[in-house]
């Protein structure tokens, strides 16, 4: 009579357990997925829920675990309800590789035989020669597109393919975005902000002179162009140092009126910076106008300007 009794508590147990399953199946496969799947489309941001594989899935766990499978699931949504009851706002937090300094362990066995590019390329030794060229091309090459070039020039034919290749891109890449950024410029003539981009951008690589003596040219001009723009829309955007930056890459390219015209500009504008005097020392200097040059160093020794060691190695040469 005992067992009878525990046989039909058994499987009446099963027997909710079923309903239980089955309600749950029913409820997630035609009312919650179809919900979230609308709730989706109408904000048009993505969603993370659980599909309708999710739930047959769940669905067999109850079946094959009566009880133990749905007050597992019972307790992990209420512990989900309770811990992460509130959306976490990710509006303020920024990810960027640039706030992250990964410090790695130095190779010293490797390092203690790399020598810089221009001593390898002398040297002509192809060992280190590929050596080097292999561990600037994994950096960050923009800034040693002088020291490439100079592997051109090797006796090593893999090491100036390499840099052949590598010169050849970057080059190109110049090209592209400084036709876009002027074609930018001209196209919004309102926005600044591109003017400021391609100075920038235009002054790091032309500083490093690896175009032919025409393309040089050509891009300094242009680069006289956007900074012309950008001073008769807002003079004040310009500092000493970008007025120098664009004063030296016309003074390489032997354009005096124009280099003195940035140089006049910056001494009008900061006229108590060391700049303003050493561009002036330069250009008389390039022009031969001993009068000016040195009335400009007299000038330069009697104000209040801190003068750096270049500045005043080149006063104790000409004094």
């Amino acid at each position: 009579m005992t067992l009878a009794r525990d046989e039909r508590i058994f499987l009446m147990i099963l027997l909710v357990n079923l309903i239980v399953a089955v309600v749950y199946l029913l409820a997630g496969i035609l009312l919650a997925v179809p919900a979230r799947s609308a709730l989706e489309d109408g904000e048009g941001k993505e969603k993370l829920f659980d599909n309708r594989r999710t739930y047959v899935l769940r669905f067999m766990v109850m079946i094959l675990c009566p009880v133990i499978g749905p007050m597992f699931f019972l307790a992990a949504h209420l512990f989900y309800l309770i811990v992460f009851w509130k959306n976490v706002d990710l509006a303020d937090v920024i990810f960027s590789k640039e706030r992250v300094n990964v410090r790695m362990k130095a190779d010293e066995e490797r390092e203690r035989d790399i020598i810089p590019l221009e001593e390898a390329v002398l040297v002509n030794e192809k060992k280190n020669l590929r050596l080097v060229m292999m561990s600037v091309l994994r950096e960050d090459i923009h800034n040693s597109l002088t020291a490439i070039t100079l592997a051109l020039d090797s006796e090593d034919s893999e090491a100036s393919h390499y840099a052949a290749s590598v010169l050849s891109d970057e080059l190109n890449k110049f090209r592209i975005y400084v036709q876009k950024l002027w074609k930018q410029i001209q196209e919004e003539p309102d926005r600044t902000e591109y003017e400021e981009m391609l100075l920038e951008y235009m002054d790091n690589v032309l500083r490093q002179k690896i175009f032919s003596a025409y393309e040089q040219r050509r891009f300094v001009d242009i680069l006289d162009a956007a900074a012309e723009l950008l001073y008769e829309r807002e003079p004040g955007r310009f500092t000493a140092e970008r007025y120098e930056k664009i004063f030296l890459r016309i003074l390489e390219i032997r354009d005096y009126d124009k280099a003195g015209k940035w140089c006049l500009r910056m001494a009008g504008q900061y006229p108590e910076e060391l700049p303003a005097y050493t561009c002036r020392l330069k250009l008389y200097f390039a022009r031969q106008d001993r009068e000016a040059f040195f009335e400009t160093l007299d000038s330069l020794k009697k104000s209040n300007v801190v003068i750096d060691s270049e500045t005043l190695e080149l006063i104790r040469v000409f004094d």
